[in-house]
């Protein structure tokens, strides 16, 4: 139960909860609740999702509609209903798990070339325990989910308002885009994030956080802003 009882204590009390899960090497939870989390909302959302309306505006974008047989139309909405069930699945099981694992490896990397080497079962913890709040807005986002009859792609994005992207009004898509940067549940887990590491590797708080910080700010520059709107401009 302790093993349980550590990782939710992040949520309650992060800035001793997330050291004492850490030198006790909690992953295994945290990654568990993650998975199960980020599973639910995507089996939620391809459940309520109505896929005919994207489906038919991508024939038209690409000009197939006017030669696609209602049948075909009708098995093209179908794999895609049932792709998104998979994918939603696939997240949760295989892809978040697999980004803890390429975190802690990344901190690994940053913990030697500060001279702070940290047993790597450590650093597995503290990507694990980073990404709760991820896990929450999952969470969250699941049980908005369940409370539609009805969901677009688009409306997904509005159920949790939780960064000024959606909060603002007007944006241009560059500004948008930084806008979505500042986003709740990732700084909620850019400071566990900077807690952890301080805790896994001895570095102090502060200099730990404004390396969690310099971390994020990296990551969202290139994978929020920067990949979008090369995708935009093509």
């Amino acid at each position: 139960m302790t093993s349980l009882v550590q990782p939710v204590r992040v949520f309650i009390d992060p800035v001793e909860g997330t050291p004492a899960a850490v030198e006790a090497r909690r992953w295994v939870w945290p990654l568990l609740i993650l998975a199960l989390c980020v599973s639910a909302s995507g089996t939620l959302f391809s459940l309520r999702w109505d896929a005919t309306p994207d489906v038919i505006r991508e024939l038209q974008a690409s000009g197939e509609m006017a030669t696609i047989s209602e049948a075909d139309l009708s098995d093209k909405i179908q794999t895609t209903t049932r792709k998104a069930l998979v994918g939603g699945i696939a997240k949760g099981v295989f892809v978040m798990p697999m980004v803890a694992l390429l975190l802690a490896a990344i901190l690994w990397v940053v913990s030697w070339l500060f001279d702070r080497p940290a047993h790597f079962e450590q650093l597995m913890s503290v990507a694990a325990l980073a990404l709760l709040p991820i896990a929450l807005y999952h969470a969250v986002l699941a049980v908005c989910i369940a409370a539609q009859h009805g969901i677009s792609v688009a409306r997904v994005a509005q159920l949790v308002p939780a960064h000024l992207g959606v909060v603002l009004g007007g944006l241009s898509p560059k500004m948008a885009r930084v806008a979505s940067t500042v986003d709740f549940f990732n700084l909620w887990s850019t400071g566990l994030l900077g807690l952890g590491f301080a805790a896994a590797t001895g570095m102090s708080r502060n200099r730990a956080l404004l390396l969690a910080l310099a971390l994020y700010v990296m990551f969202a520059g290139v994978m929020m802003v920067g990949l979008p709107g090369a995708g935009g401009a093509r």
